[in-house]
Formats: C-alpha cells, structure tokens, sequence
C-alpha cells in the first residue's frame, strides 16, 4: 500500500451526539471488526467524550479522528442532530 493511501474498510462506526449533558457522544459499532472498534472506541473517548461540538477543540478533534479512522480502515459516520 502507498503511504498516506487509505486503508482497506475493516470495520464500520457510527459517532452519535448523546446531549448538551455529558457524555456527550456514544460510539457505535456498525459492522467489521469488534475488536478494533473497541480499541478505535477508546481514543475516540479519549478525545470527544468531555466535548460537546460547540467547543472550538471539537472540530480539530474530529478532524484527528478521520484521519486515524482512514489509515486504520474504519469508516466513521457522525449523527450530530438532537
């Protein structure tokens, strides 16, 4: 594989915006692989779970995320609407 070509899709997430209240988001497994989502979940966590989208870190973050979903194979979908 070339470098900075997207991995193959192993496993499929969805990002869902829980509230106003924290937790603010919940990752959801879709399909693939249990045991990478799991492990994607935690730095996911990691970094959005404090974060309501509003907060300027918000976008960055998410920003990240995509990017280490595309080198790891996962495709991410966010649902952002209340």
């Amino acid at each position: 594989m070339e470098e900075g070509s997207p991995a193959e899709i192993r496993a499929r997430i969805q990002i869902h915006y829980r509230g106003p209240v924290s937790p603010h988001w919940e990752v959801r497994w879709v399909a693939g692989d249990k045991s990478l989502v799991d492990d994607f979940s935690q730095r996911v966590y990691a970094r959005m779970l404090m974060l309501p989208p509003h907060d300027p870190q918000y976008r960055r973050n998410r920003e990240r995320i995509m990017r280490d979903a595309e080198r790891e194979g996962v495709a991410v979908s966010w649902d952002i609407d209340q």
